[in-house]
């Protein structure tokens, strides 16, 4: 189970009289795009449509709908002075009483957007591949982590799915396009291995492997000789996490990395 389906039928088993708000529509300059949604309880919220007072002001509006038992309400929010918000724009919103419908609906509709995020595939479950696989547990993608070794594939963050394989390879061929794949094993042999297949798809939205720039170098050379080409190798980021901040903690490691994935597999979407 992914981690939002979880945090939803947790929500609800705690909650279960609660309203739904969604933005229907926004006009210019807004913290949130259209269909952005969270769950009002009386006492406890999930999710977000943009904090500040459009978000306490549809709170109050969620609440006492709940109150006086009315099944529906809407509310045309401007983003201005007069509220404490200076973004400029519009947000129109949609306020529902949850029922069985609205639990079904949502509950479909989480899984259709877990279904179509991008994956990203860690491969590796030692110290970073771990700490990776945490820090990018929490973000809209499908993560994956990857380890020939059973024992390894213990004590994973929720959300995190795991494949067992003595062909990690494999796993790269199978991956749909525009996925990451971030190279972690105990194994340099294998990290060459693995990368070489990610850098012949030509399609992977982002290829790193963990590292120093004489591992790179040595991955250059094995590379060209096996016959990939100089503008395959140049899409490799290695080491992961940039150059600047030289604190290899894995939890350090892991934050930069996860924003360079991040970066790459949302770069350019709405």
């Amino acid at each position: 189970m992914d981690a939002m389906t979880r945090r939803l039928a947790e929500f609800f088993e705690r909650f279960p009289r609660a309203a739904l708000v969604e933005i229907t529509e926004v006009k210019g300059s807004t913290p949130r795009e259209s269909g952005a949604w969270m769950l009002v309880s009386p006492v406890a919220t999930l999710g977000t449509i943009g904090g500040g007072q459009l978000e306490f002001l549809a709170i109050d509006k969620a609440r006492e709908l709940i109150a006086r038992n009315v099944a529906h309400g809407t509310m045309t929010i401007p983003l201005g002075p007069e509220i404490g918000q200076c973004c400029g724009g519009r947000v129109a919103l949609d306020i529902r009483i949850v029922g069985d419908r609205e639990r079904e609906a949502l509950a479909d509709r989480i899984k259709t957007e877990v279904e179509k995020r991008p994956r990203v595939y860690l491969f590796g479950a030692g110290h970073v591949g771990k700490a990776l696989a945490a820090a990018l547990s929490a973000l809209p993608f499908r993560v994956i982590l990857v380890d020939t070794r059973e024992d390894m594939l213990a004590g994973i963050a929720p959300g995190v799915e795991t494949i067992l394989t003595a062909m990690p390879e494999a796993i790269v061929r199978d991956a749909p396009p525009a996925s990451a794949f971030a190279i972690l094993t105990h194994d340099h042999a294998l990290d060459f291995l693995i990368a070489a297949e990610a850098l012949r798809r030509k399609d992977a939205a982002y290829v790193g492997m963990i590292g120093s720039e004489t591992k790179k170098a040595t991955f250059r050379g094995w590379f060209t000789r096996q016959g990939g080409s100089e503008a395959e190798f140049a899409q490799l980021v290695s080491p992961i996490g940039g150059e600047d901040i030289r604190d290899k903690r894995p939890e350090v490691i892991a934050a930069l990395t996860a924003a360079e994935i991040t970066r790459a597999l949302l770069s350019g979407r709405e």
